[in-house]
């Protein structure tokens, strides 16, 4: 919309401020007849050169004679009055160049000016016009240098559609670009990834300098005409970067800060972040790097932002949440009062990508599809440690509820732990921080614990910790002597393997759907017992060489085979108590089958 004009109707005009205007050069015997005011400041003119070429001033001039009036007013003029000292430069015919700097201001001005055709060819409409479609539309930093220039001009450079022009022409040349760069890699190996990231690089920078409104249509206008979700996501991630610092680092973590009224910049920094989120492509959710997911994701939190916002970064990660490592996980929590982490976010998670296994399940149906060492069984094992690991780590929190530690626990189907080594672990710290729980409570939580599934390290610390119920002691108890009887007969568990296997055949009566889905769980029991079974038989395998070692080792001290046995079961339990039967309290750290994390602990469980 073109600005309103005001006229001034003062007898007593205001003394301009170009003293020594540029007109003077041009008319020094001829004195200026008209005065304009642009943005305060006062322009000493003529009028011949001025209503020549522009409509406006000429119909302002035409009922300015009427009132008698010499002083003129431009409001909102746009580009402000250095633009309209070039637009009055064109009307005297002085030469000034035309840049990516002046182009966008100069379009709006002439079209307030009305300097079209009508008046003179080649007019300011038309000059500006060729240099916009010869000059900006044909490179893309150019017309990224013109759009950036657009954010401070008035609505008038939407009517003329400078932005609309310049977003198309960055979308096609950067498809352009990637056609071109696609082409010359037929000619090296593909797998070079040197010429795909330096074919990124030069406009990916490029873009950190648009608004975030113009950011996001450039965005979009480059996923309508086909550019790849790669090099998309690789500038969602360089701008985020240089618009929010420190985003996927977030050191500075202060829960005051989202106590009273969030700042401006905490508005903007939201905005930005739930924008971005917004523009992630669908299909490169597999490829956006996971660091800056869950730095995204600490940020949304941080800064307060929308629930879908926060729920589609917690949707993306989960997509690959096997691939996360444990300081991801650790998001500190920013509610007053609450635990230390943000445990609620880690449960949205799991449940999301547990959802996702099983739809993938229901949609292969096929019998074969969930064999041992299958993509899902695989992830489920990888999401299963990183889990129990994850619950080592929270456990030493003194706010931490027994609701929100056991909803962690109890999400994870059976099948994902192979050993329960380290969900003991987790949940003796859990005891050992948490000193006021009922024995009821503690009940609850060590239920959760198949002592079938502990290791001999696990099963000799849990038979001499004093913190556990006594049944579950029972228990450990019962089946270490059930497994040492199994031991010094030979057998490896085969009676209970029957055991399992004939309690899941299927009926006749079930549907064909159940009966699938009961051979399914089947199935998953029997690659659990395989599993377990390989797990004994490392166990035996060690306490075997521990007696071959110490019949060779034998002196003639008159040591017996059963000493020899003696000694090396005590060498697998490392926990077993000092001389005198004083039970041993040092803390216990499993080294079970299931494999470390890769991160030093931080609490001990003594």
């Amino acid at each position: 919309m073109v600005s309103e004009t005001s006229l001034s109707s003062s007898n007593h005009s205001p003394t301009p401020k170009f003293c020594n205007s540029f007109t003077s050069r041009i008319f020094a015997d001829v004195a200026g007849d008209i005065t304009i005011i642009v943005d305060g400041e006062s322009f000493l003119l003529h009028k011949f050169p001025l209503v020549s070429l522009s409509g406006k001033i000429r119909k302002m001039v035409a009922n300015s004679k009427k009132s008698n009036v010499s002083n003129l007013e431009l409001l909102n003029f746009p580009g402000g009055n250095h633009t309209f000292e070039l637009a009055m430069k064109f009307c005297y015919g002085m030469n000034f160049e035309i840049t990516t700097i002046n182009v966008a201001p100069l379009r709006c001005a002439a079209e307030y000016l009305e300097m079209t055709e009508d008046y003179k060819e080649q007019n300011l409409i038309s000059r500006t016009e060729t240099y916009l479609n010869e000059v900006v539309i044909q490179s893309l930093q150019k017309s990224v240098e013109v759009l950036s220039t657009c954010k401070m001009l008035p609505p008038i450079s939407e009517e003329v559609e400078i932005p609309k022009r310049c977003m198309e022409a960055i979308a096609m040349n950067a498809c352009k670009e990637q056609l071109a760069s696609t082409l010359s890699r037929l000619d090296f190996d593909r797998d070079s990834r040197e010429l795909k990231g330096g074919s990124l690089e030069w406009w990916v920078e490029d873009l950190s300098v648009l608004g975030i409104d113009f950011y996001q249509r450039v965005i979009c206008a480059m996923g309508r005409v086909g550019v790849r979700a790669e090099s998309i996501t690789a500038s969602l991630m360089h701008y985020a970067q240089a618009s929010l610092k420190g985003i996927g680092k977030c050191q500075i973590w202060n829960p005051a800060r989202v106590k009273g009224s969030p700042s401006l910049v905490e508005n903007d920094q939201r905005t930005f972040v739930e924008t971005l989120v917004s523009l992630l492509p669908m299909e490169s959710s597999t490829s956006t790097p996971l660091t800056f997911l869950f730095g995204m994701l600490r940020m949304a939190i941080m800064l307060g932002a929308t629930i879908a916002c926060r729920l589609e970064l917690e949707r993306r990660i989960s997509l690959r949440l096997e691939m996360v490592s444990l300081d991801d996980l650790l998001i500190p929590s920013v509610q007053t009062g609450d635990s230390l982490f943000d445990v609620d976010t880690v449960h949205r998670m799991l449940v999301n990508f547990l959802q996702r296994i099983e739809e993938e399940e229901t949609e292969d149906c096929r019998y074969d599809s969930d064999g041992f060492g299958s993509p899902n069984h695989g992830s489920m094992l990888k999401v299963g440690r990183l889990i129990d690991a994850y619950l080592a780590e929270i456990a030493p929190d003194p706010y931490l509820s027994l609701q929100k530690f056991i909803a962690i626990i109890e999400i994870l189907p059976d099948y994902t732990r192979v050993i329960d080594d380290s969900l003991y672990r987790a949940v003796d710290i859990y005891l050992k921080a948490h000193p006021m729980l009922t024995e009821l409570e503690c009940k609850k939580l060590c239920k959760f614990v198949d002592c079938q599934k502990l290791s001999q390290e696990a099963s000799n610390h849990a038979a001499q910790n004093d913190r556990l119920p006594v049944k579950m002691a029972v228990q450990v108890l019962y089946f270490e002597q059930l497994r040492l009887k199994n031991a010094v007969s030979g057998s490896s568990g085969d009676g209970f393997l029957s055991q399992r296997m004939s309690s899941g055949v299927p009926s006749a009566a079930m549907s064909p759907r159940d009966n699938y889905a009961s051979l399914r769980r089947e199935n998953r029991e029997l690659k659990l017992e395989i599993s377990r079974m390989r797990v004994r038989l490392s166990e035996l395998e060690k306490e075997q060489t521990y007696m071959k070692q110490g019949m060779i080792d034998k002196s003639g001290n008159g040591r017996t085979f059963l000493t020899s046995l003696s000694k090396g079961i005590g060498r697998i339990g490392i926990f077993s108590g000092p001389a005198g039967g004083k039970r041993q309290k040092s803390g216990w750290k499993s080294r079970g089958s299931e494999g470390k994390t890769g991160r030093s602990r931080r609490y001990s469980v003594s």
